[in-house]
């Protein structure tokens, strides 16, 4: 039934002016709420969802994608906005964020212009899932703390009686009008139909927790701000190593999740986004932010998602969002701050139903054990830990898993032999992790007089491939017998040649120049 937000579809102008009215008024509780927990005024938070989405939406290489003020990187804040505020008291960590926050900005500006983005295809599609588990579950977390009482920052106890049976009745409310309005309309946002609804509904005497409960998100135009730190050596000394170990990881956790969510995006769309492009501008914005008063963030899959399921295809879904947040914070916070916390908690919790990968409980036993493993471990380490840490560890246990696999797939088999000379052939790949199944294979003992190595089927990835040749060559030498090598690529075959004279090797006219790998029996094609 929610499947229906994320159908292909082109989108118009009517559509990502609602979109974006739509997904302002998501963004509003979580840019609130991350800077809680990060530990500056709401205002940091939803002045970086102002600057943030305003510059990505504009700039940015995915149409439609959202960015502004996120929890993962406002975990990473909390250790130096409170090391800062003890330093030079209260509000002074929020000087040596910003300033942080612009040494992020400038980190992956480099890593932009670097083009370091293309390393997301690294990615394998069961982390891919894991990653999009992980995040419904951690957003579904976020939102049942909005069953307990409310105060700013402060988080109470949970809702008794009527005031719980009123939040439960009108979260359900929103969750019913998202799931059957686009069975009878697709030209207006559900989402944002439901919001309105059940705002009016509650503004008739209904008592409930609103956006007020939270902070009103009444303030200022935000105005270019230098951070407020002693420019002194003992400053330098603190914030220097301080500042670019957080920015480093700041960088690289926003870098992520913007680039999973990019990735994201783009399957549900059915087209493609620009990596570097979106790194680029998502370093711009962080700058920008950091010099006006914004706590910085990255792309967000949940208000993402929102965009996109309420119609948003174009950039302007996301410069109107942009714009509609500042509208509020302005002047609409009277009217902002009467949206009940219901109406945005239903609007969530359809993003999760929306989000999270429910085929992943029929493809067990379907699909190589290994792989499912790695999606349920990459689904824990997203909610145990974070979205950066998880999708590290995923990465890392697939390029296991492929290691583990690819070592027992080396074959190696008698191509021809005669009295004097004998032929293997080598299939697969010849690496760190097959070079003793590969050593194994041979006994100079019982070879003839003269050895022969195809390569023309098998592939020498890394340094200890080439360093298992070597040694076999040595283990033939002491046997008073030649070992040859055919068919190797000539990148190998010229390192060979400077390492191992005694090793003969003979390199055909036909033989390929491959990067990554050949296909077996296509002389000459790359993959």
């Amino acid at each position: 039934m929610f499947s229906r937000w994320f159908q292909k579809k082109r989108g118009s102008w009517k559509d990502d002016a609602l979109a974006g009215l739509t997904t302002a008024l998501a963004l509003v509780p979580g840019s609130i709420a991350f800077a809680f927990v990060a530990g500056v005024p709401p205002l940091s938070g939803l002045y970086a969802g102002f600057i943030l989405c305003l510059i990505t939406s504009a700039t940015g290489g995915r149409p439609g994608m959202i960015s502004s003020a996120a929890g993962s990187l406002a975990v990473v804040m909390v250790g130096l906005v409170a090391e800062g505020n003890q330093r030079g008291g209260e509000g002074a960590g929020l000087e040596y964020l910003l300033l942080a926050v612009m040494l992020m900005g400038v980190i992956q500006l480099i890593i932009g212009s670097l083009g370091l983005a293309r390393l997301i295809r690294l990615v394998p599609h069961p982390v891919m899932m894991g990653f999009v588990n992980g995040l419904a579950i951690v957003v579904l977390l976020s939102q049942i703390k909005m069953f307990r009482v409310r105060d700013g920052a402060m988080v109470g106890d949970w809702l008794q009686g009527s005031a719980m049976l009123t939040m439960v009745g009108l979260v359900a409310l929103t969750l019913a009008i998202i799931g059957l309005l686009p069975r009878f309309t697709k030209k207006v946002p559900p989402s944002l139909v439901a919001i309105f609804v059940v705002s009016l509904i509650a503004a008739f005497g209904l008592q409930t927790q609103t956006v007020a409960d939270l902070s009103s998100v009444q303030g200022p135009l935000p105005l270019p701000h230098w951070p407020q730190v002693p420019m002194t050596w003992e400053t330098f000394q603190f914030v220097a190593p301080y500042a670019l170990i957080l920015a480093l990881i700041l960088a690289l956790v926003g870098l992520i999740e913007s680039l999973m969510t990019l990735q994201l995006i783009d399957e549900l769309t059915e087209s493609c986004g620009t990596g570097n492009r979106e790194v680029l501008a998502l370093g711009l914005a962080n700058v920008v932010a950091g010099s006006f008063k914004g706590m910085g963030g990255c792309a967000l899959v949940g208000e993402s998602l929102i965009n996109i399921g309420s119609g948003g295809r174009g950039r302007m879904s996301g410069v109107i969002a942009s714009l509609a947040l500042l509208t509020f914070i302005l002047v609409g916070a009277p009217l902002i701050d009467r949206i009940p916390i219901a109406a945005l908690t239903g609007v969530m919790f359809a993003v999760v139903i929306a989000t999270f990968e429910w085929t992943s409980f029929k493809i067990y036993g379907k699909v190589p054990l290994p792989d499912f493993l790695v999606m349920a471990a990459v689904t824990a380490v997203t909610v145990w830990q974070d979205l950066a840490i998880a999708v590290i560890s995923g990465v890392i246990l697939s390029a296991l898993v492929f290691a583990w696999k690819s070592a027992k797939h080396l074959r190696v088999e008698v191509l021809s032999e005669g009295a004097d000379m004998r032929i293997y052939r080598l299939e697969g790949l010849l690496y760190f992790g097959s070079v003793q199944d590969f050593s194994g294979k041979f006994k100079p003992a019982d070879d003839p007089q003269r050895v022969v190595l195809d390569f023309h089927d098998a592939r020498v990835c890394d340094l200890s491939g080439l360093e298992a040749i070597k040694a076999l060559a040595g283990r033939y030498q002491k046997s008073g017998k030649t070992l040859e090598v055919r068919h190797l690529s000539r990148d190998c075959a010229r390192m060979l040649e400077k390492a191992v004279p005694l090793i003969r090797i003979q390199v055909a006219e036909d033989d390929p120049e491959y990067l990554v790998a050949r296909i077996p029996g296509r002389s000459g094609q790359v993959l």
